[in-house]
């Protein structure tokens, strides 16, 4: 595994979460959100010698935190930019929206994973892998 090119990319679903709080409506941000697994799963596929699956994953892992948490931080910001996704979200705890945002952050998180993975996974095999010097 490699820590610091999985914390370095994570560091674009920062960049993502600020956004979608103050900037990008949620129905938007899916859209940003393929270019960044297109580079993150070639930077993958050019700097990890092995477990580009692996990576990938948690590279969306460290960006669910990321996204979860400034999202909560800035829940009242957030929920004005995107009122659609607040009232459609499922409500698993009884007026307690903080806590669904966290339970779907987590889902959607690994979901993600599943799929930046596959994508590191796939470019790994098309991308020459970057040799060491």
């Amino acid at each position: 595994m490699n820590w610091k090119i999985i914390f370095q990319l994570s560091l674009l679903g920062l960049i993502m979460a600020f956004a979608t709080v103050f900037l990008l409506p949620e129905k938007i941000s899916g859209i940003a959100w393929l270019p960044i697994f297109i580079f993150c799963a070639y930077v993958i596929a050019r700097t990890c010698q092995s477990k580009h699956f692996l990576n990938g994953f948690m590279v969306s892992i460290f960006n669910c935190f990321w996204i979860t948490s400034v999202h909560l931080i800035l829940y009242k910001q957030h929920a004005a930019l995107n009122p659609d996704m607040v009232q459609s979200m499922p409500h698993i705890f009884a007026n307690h929206p903080r806590l669904d945002m966290g339970v779907m952050g987590l889902v959607i998180g690994v979901i993600s994973g599943l799929i930046l993975g596959l994508f590191a996974f796939i470019a790994s095999k098309i991308v020459k892998p970057r040799l060491a010097v």
